[in-house]
């Protein structure tokens, strides 16, 4: 019996990242950030991330992990259901291209 290898992610052609709720969340990011006066590369050291990861989320060519999702809220002062919300109402507005 031969063995299998194993192969890590997704399988090819498939995908997971829907840029609608990718862009809402980086808008909700963005604006908390700049309401605070904090730079972007001071939010990214405040959440243990590099400036340019943090860059591709706020522009939402980046879904991010749950875990990445914990430590950007923590590094804005605020709960994650509060970023989500912030989210979901911008994704249920018909201005949400804002």
């Amino acid at each position: 019996m031969q063995k299998r290898s194993i192969q890590r992610g997704r399988p090819t052609g498939t995908t997971t990242y829907e840029a609608g709720p990718a862009i809402a969340f980086g808008a909700v990011v963005r604006e908390e950030r700049t309401n605070q006066g904090i730079a972007q590369e001071m939010l990214a050291n405040l959440a243990g991330i590099e400036r340019s990861h943090m860059g591709k989320i706020e522009r939402g060519e980046h879904m991010p992990t749950l875990s990445l999702i914990l430590k950007i809220a923590r590094a804005l002062k605020c709960s994650s259901a509060h970023l989500m919300k912030l989210t979901e109402d911008k994704l249920a507005s018909p201005n949400s291209s804002d």
